[in-house]
């Protein structure tokens, strides 16, 4: 009975590390139109790199990795570094909702064709049925079949990137989390991508904080401290609880809070082949997930 209460508080946790996520693509917008892409990116990271020690420290976290570990945490860095870069040029250029919609959806269907190509993972037939479905749902997420090639248009094109390099960070720190704790992985990479980040902010001026209103003060905090160090935390924490491969499934959630938050804020509206591709993607990362009944023999 007790682990039943206690699977179900880490559930409600998790849904709302997801949610807070999902809200963090309208924030990132908000900021953007008040600043722009490269002092929000190092802001972000700045933020939650700071914060987020006090949590490590609450947590008892040990602060130790190998060499080979280290390597993977400043690629990851370097990349996140490039992923927070692209977040918010895209949002400055396009929608909030469709931007977490397709990032989030799109992301699991490349880091499996990744881990294909690069590590030689095996798939099955059902596999190969889940890729394939994925794809159409990436095709429809890119609105291939209605505009083409439109989707190279500096709205899609940013997301798309978005997608593509956190598909290579999550492979990344596959390898990497084995090596190091995951809060311990997740800070040094918060300060190694802040620090990059910062190099290109600096013709900026980010530490003028006159220069840049309060709406992007209070907006890129609530992004560096909620979304960032509070849900990056209880998503760590979760997973350890209710397992990676339940934990996973919640990211589905994230473009609830992008969608719901979007069309409170700018009355963004989703397209329905947005939606449709959205949930042909998720339906083939389950599908990919899903292992095979066991047959009970009588």
């Amino acid at each position: 009975m007790q682990d039943t209460k206690n699977s179900t508080k880490y559930f409600i946790w998790m849904i709302i590390a997801m949610l807070f996520w999902g809200v963090a693509w309208t924030a990132g917008k908000v900021a953007a139109e008040h600043s722009n892409a490269e002092v929000a990116a190092f802001w972000r990271y700045a933020i939650s790199f700071i914060t987020i020690i006090p949590v490590i420290w609450y947590l008892k976290t040990p602060l130790k990795s190998d060499k080979i570990g280290y390597f993977y945490m400043f690629a990851s860095g370097a990349l996140t570094s490039l992923f927070n870069y692209l977040f918010f040029a895209g949002l400055s250029h396009g929608q909030a909702g469709y931007g977490g919609t397709m990032v989030t959806a799109l992301s699991p269907l490349f880091t499996y064709m990744m881990s294909i190509a690069i590590f030689g993972t095996k798939v099955s037939n059902r596999q190969v049925i889940a890729l394939s479905v994925g794809v159409l749902g990436a095709l429809m997420l890119l609105r291939v079949p209605y505009e083409g090639f439109a989707f190279l248009s500096a709205e899609s094109s940013y997301f798309l990137g978005c997608a593509v390099v956190w598909s290579v960070v999550t492979v990344i720190a596959q390898k990497g989390m084995r090596r190091a704790d995951p809060m311990f992985y997740t800070l040094v990479v918060f300060g190694i991508a802040a620090f990059i980040n910062m190099l290109f902010a600096l013709p900026h001026n980010p530490f003028d904080f006159a220069a840049y209103d309060n709406v992007f003060w209070l907006t890129i905090l609530f992004i560096g401290v909620v979304p960032g160090t509070f849900s990056t935390a209880l998503y760590f924490v979760s997973a350890g609880k209710v397992g990676a491969s339940r934990t996973a499934v919640f990211m589905f959630i994230v473009p609830i809070g992008a969608i719901v938050s979007s069309a409170i804020v700018y009355d963004e509206v989703v397209a329905l082949t947005t939606v449709a591709g959205c949930l042909l993607a998720f339906l083939a990362v389950i599908l990919f997930n899903m292992k095979r009944a066991s047959k009970v023999l009588a």
